[in-house]
Order: C-alpha cells, then structure tokens, then sequence
C-alpha cells in the first residue's frame, strides 16, 4: 500500500513563487501527479511524472516544473509566477498504472493535500 505524504504550500503574492514536494513511502509507484480543486469546483489535473516522464497541462505549462528524485519517490512541484487563480488545495497523488498521467481516476494513492493561496 503506497502513501503518500505532501508538503510545501503557503500564501504568496501574485508573481511570487512556492516549492511543492511530495514523498511516497512503500511500492514504487510507476505514476506520480499533482492535482489541484479550488472551492466549487472540480478537481484538475497539473502535471504528472510516468516511468520518468513528465506531462504539463495547461495549468503548468511555463510556469511549473515537475521534478522527480532518482528514487523516483519523491516528486517535486515550482511554481513561478503564480496568479490568483492558482488558488487551490494541491494534491499529490501515486498510481500503479504507467498511463494514468493526468487521469486522476487511476491514481489510487492520495495525499491529504496542502493549501497554496494566491492573493494581493
């Protein structure tokens, strides 16, 4: 059973970055994500590292940076140049399957997430 323990977070302002980090104690996963769900509404996948390559979103895109150890357990999120909207409790997340990328429906191991508040 693999869990799953995120840390990293915090409130910044507009522009300004912040580290995310993410450690999955048992069975290697072959997947690991990062998820996010603002209040209201539903959850999103950010970026996600399978067998050691890494997927953007659109969220992510060329603003976040996915990072995985040479353990390949321990998975990294920076952000830079966040914005408002980025607002959201940020999830990592583990999978056994090697596809499941951004289907947060194949990922079976959950964090129990961190807050990461965007604001002026």
């Amino acid at each position: 059973q693999v869990q799953v323990v995120e840390s990293g977070g915090g409130s910044v302002q507009p522009g300004e970055s912040l580290r995310l980090s993410c450690v999955a104690s048992g069975d290697i996963p072959a997947c690991m994500g990062w998820f996010r769900q603002a209040p209201g509404k539903p959850r999103e996948g950010v970026a996600a590292i399978c067998s050691g390559n890494p997927m953007d979103s659109n969220i992510s895109r060329g603003r976040f940076t996915i990072s995985q150890d040479n353990a390949k357990n321990t998975l990294h999120l920076q952000m830079n140049s966040l914005k408002v909207q980025d607002t959201a409790t940020y999830y990592c997340a583990a999978s056994q399957w090697q596809w499941a990328y951004l289907r947060d429906d194949l990922y079976n191991a959950w964090g129990q997430g961190t807050q990461v508040t965007v604001s002026v």
